[in-house]
């Protein structure tokens, strides 16, 4: 029986692009899919098929360009600074967001979202319809390994890394209810929510957690209950993207090079971290390839705009990246070494998880990055030959699984 599922996918480009893989794969099954973004990924969704857009009028890029959208990216991995950064930024525009949320969830059957905010549950309990969440890194609390957020737990044991997540959602939920809360009464019709928030019954009723990365990357941890689901990585592929004549032959004129790009990440002096990605390829000795004006290439370096990880990475010897979630699947789905410059939020715990799993150098943090430092962990990532095993191992038992798939098998269950 068809429905209509609403994915709210407020974020970025690595947050958007899952949830247009997920909707992609519902529309086969038969479904409606109506995707809660950004305007600006309007391109995507509609390359992807007959997905609606219920566009947000919020722009992350204009957000990062930002002088509070600096003050974020500086912010690190505390998250007491990354959780409050948001709500200075959304805070203004908090009422408008949510109105658009509730218009864009107008007749959902099914609705899907992040754990920020929680905006599934509150839609969902309005329309009176299944509701679940969707979690891009390891939310659920476990005593396995600290929340990506709070690293320092792991000296208090199991104890320690449970109490972790649950500070980090208290933290979450007590910046986030004096503008949840009076819209909860207001115009949904529903009781606020009590100081604890709604997680504790949340997984007493058992609502479902697609936790869209996979096992091969994070162990499942023994202690997740059922309703979490480690589906795998949602990727959305574009088999049939041609390249443009410069990247083609760029590729064939030489040995593999070098992806250095940084996604939706806005450095402070653009100009000066190009100068410095280029500088530390030379002392490196390999080509490359950076996201950047195609007119500043040369001989040895290609700048390109917009093209598909998928198609690029696996052809690359290394690709150097922020550590986003998603440009962090796509690089270990390639199969090759994979340098991780993180900025803030969850990307240095993806970064530890490459460095850990042999598929790349030791993190290497943005804050941190200088020529002489890039180009060693770029020569250890293309002159280390036990690490490029390890990443084509691990690439291959990423490509074997298909969790989109695994996530369509859960979310008919709840037709």
């Amino acid at each position: 029986m068809s429905r209509t599922v609403v994915i709210v996918a407020a974020g970025s480009r690595g947050d958007i692009q899952p949830c247009v893989a997920l909707g992609q794969a519902l529309v086969a099954r038969g479904d409606h899919v109506r995707l809660v973004a950004s305007a600006r990924y309007a391109g995507m969704v509609e390359k992807a098929g007959p997905m609606e857009l219920a566009p947000l009028t919020a722009d992350p890029t204009e957000i990062l360009d930002s002088e509070a959208g600096q003050e974020l990216l500086a912010g690190g991995r505390n998250p007491v600074r990354f959780l409050g950064g948001f709500r200075r930024i959304l805070g203004p525009m908090a009422e408008r967001l949510l109105d658009e949320c509730l218009g864009a969830a107008k007749g959902a059957g099914l609705v899907l979202g992040p754990t920020l905010g929680m905006l599934s549950q509150h839609l969902g309990e309005h329309l009176r319809v299944p509701w679940g969440l969707i979690h891009f890194q390891p939310s659920e609390p476990t005593g396995a390994f600290p929340h990506p957020f709070l690293p320092q737990t792991r000296r208090l044991g199991p104890w320690g890394n449970r109490l972790g997540y649950h500070a980090i959602e208290q933290v979450a939920w007590q910046l986030g209810r004096p503008f949840i809360n009076p819209w909860r009464r207001d115009v949904l019709g529903l009781p606020g929510l009590p100081l604890h928030g709604s997680m504790r019954r949340a997984r007493a009723e058992g609502r479902p957690v697609l936790a869209c990365f996979s096992p091969s990357v994070v162990p499942r941890p023994r202690d997740w209950a059922r309703y979490v689901h480690m589906t795998g990585y949602w990727f959305l592929d574009e088999p049939r993207w041609e390249p443009p004549p410069e990247l083609a032959a760029f590729l064939g004129s030489g040995a593999p090079p070098v992806y250095v790009g940084f996604g939706s990440m806005r450095p402070k002096d653009p100009d000066a971290t190009d100068a410095l990605v280029r500088a530390a390829l030379r002392k490196a000795g390999v080509r490359g390839i950076v996201q950047g004006d195609p007119g500043t290439s040369d001989d040895d370096v290609l700048a390109v705009r917009d093209v598909p990880h998928s198609w690029l990475f696996p052809r690359m010897a290394a690709v150097v990246h922020h550590g986003g979630a998603g440009t962090t699947s796509a690089g270990l789905r390639a199969g090759v070494p994979t340098v991780v410059c993180p900025f803030f939020g969850d990307q240095p715990y993806w970064a530890e998880r490459v460095a850990a799993l042999g598929a790349g150098p030791p993190p290497l943090p943005f804050a941190r990055l200088t020529a002489d430092r890039l180009a060693s962990s770029i020569q250890k990532a293309v002159g280390t030959p036990r690490m490029a095993e390890r990443a084509r191992h691990l690439g291959d038992r990423i490509a074997s699984e298909d969790g989109v798939a695994r996530a369509c098998e859960v979310l008919d269950g709840l037709r």
